[in-house]
């Protein structure tokens, strides 16, 4: 079989056009290597951050673990699920041709990924996604225009997966189990606060650990087996009915207002997956946070659209859209599922005029709003969605719009 070319579709780009390693079969870490899995999921982060690319046989362009690729700029290459089996010793990734090729292809050579037209400026109060501290430091690496980006954004579950951690283990266990989870997340926090620029800040997106990938992260806890965890218990219904998480997070800020002091205030919160302002209140009771702890709110169903107004008004100190999820939602395509995704647009006319409508409500209640972009998309949201305060985009991506925006 070697010397065969395999087709594949890429779901996230790279550094370079064509690179090549070693199959990893193995589930664990192999520093340099090119992960092989039918599918990515939360067991496989360590394995997914020492690799140099990864090929699987399903998913999308915007499930959680792609998403993780894409901020590190690691390629993720979509092939038929039977063509895996074949994958084995060295291969050789082309990512302008989307191939693989089984063995060392010595007449490929490696290219640069190719730069887009928007410019730094043009992100406006620019937010970097990261999963770990080395995305903030790779972002503050690049020169004076890291000063550009105003904030770091962070989903507790990567925190937990780059830490180590089981969440659901520790929340199920004794009060002693869930402040030590709570000081670990602090601790976390902390070294992240340490690397940030001066008028920079971390927005942490409250846990929100779906069942599917619950289950590859906990050893103890009850994991629910549901049909469709995209529409499950998760977000801000699953925050609602646990008090071991609410304890937790108190143990997180308490440790955080010891350590830090007036820095404290760097560190923001989100809620995710939230329907409405009912909800947003409900959830803030709740969790009894302390006065003047900032909590801004997901909009990334069409329902949190509809709300954004009466959001504003219940005290979202700011909007985060969520395009990704937001585009599965509207259109009925599940973003893991690569059967349907030519479904799954993110330019989709329905989509635009859902951020467009968020934009223009905040706007008009005075709160900041920040939409998600995938680094394709950017010019195609610059042009249709009018001004938002600024843009997200994953860290690989932004770094990319951050060179070329140096003289």
């Amino acid at each position: 079989m070697n010397g065969r070319r395999i087709q594949g579709f890429l779901l996230t780009g790279g550094t370079q056009s064509v690179l090549q390693g070693t199959c990893n079969r193995t589930r664990g870490p192999l520093d340099g290597s090119i992960l092989v899995a039918p599918s990515l999921d939360a067991g496989l982060y360590d394995a997914i951050v020492a690799s140099r690319a990864v090929i699987c046989g399903s998913g999308g362009l915007t499930g959680h673990m792609q998403s993780l690729c894409r901020g590190r700029g690691i390629p993720v290459l979509r092939v038929d699920q039977a063509d895996l089996a074949d994958l084995v010793g060295e291969v050789t990734l082309n990512l302008a041709s989307q191939t693989v090729f089984l063995g060392s292809d010595a007449g490929a050579g490696a290219a640069g990924a190719g730069a887009g037209s928007p410019s730094l400026e043009d992100l406006g109060s620019a937010c970097a996604v990261i999963a770990d501290l080395q995305d903030i430091q790779t972002i503050n690496s690049c020169g004076p225009k890291a000063k550009r980006v105003e904030s770091f954004f962070i989903r507790e579950e990567f925190l937990c997966l780059a830490a180590g951690l089981r969440p659901l283990d520790a929340l199920h266990g004794s009060p002693a189990d869930i402040a030590a989870y709570g000081l670990a997340v602090a601790d976390r926090l902390c070294t992240f606060v340490e690397a940030l620029l001066p008028d920079q800040r971390l927005v942490l997106r409250l846990l929100d650990l779906r069942s599917d990938h619950a289950a590859g992260v906990t050893e103890q806890a009850p994991v629910a087996v549901e049909p469709n965890p995209e529409l499950g218990l998760h977000g801000a219904r699953w925050l609602l009915g646990s008090a071991a998480y609410r304890d937790a997070l108190h143990a997180v800020l308490g440790s955080l207002r010891a350590r830090l002091g007036d820095d404290a205030g760097r560190v923001h919160l989100s809620i995710p997956f939230l329907n409405d302002a009912k909800e947003f209140t409900r959830l803030m009771a709740h969790l009894e946070l302390p006065a003047g702890v900032p909590v801004a709110a997901f909009i990334e169903t069409p329902a949190a659209v509809h709300a954004t107004r009466a959001l504003c008004a219940a005290g979202a100190s700011e909007l985060f859209v969520g395009t990704k999820d937001l585009v599965q939602f509207y259109l009925a395509a599940d973003r893991t599922n690569h059967l349907v995704a030519d479904s799954y647009q993110t330019r989709h006319p329905a989509v635009l005029d859902g951020v467009q409508r968020v934009v223009e409500s905040a706007r008009a209640a005075d709160t900041p709003v920040r939409v998600f972009s995938l680094g394709a998309d950017l010019a195609h949201y610059l042009e249709r969605v009018p001004t938002p305060d600024g843009y997200m985009m994953c860290t690989a991506e932004l770094r990319q719009v951050m060179l070329q925006s140096q003289p």
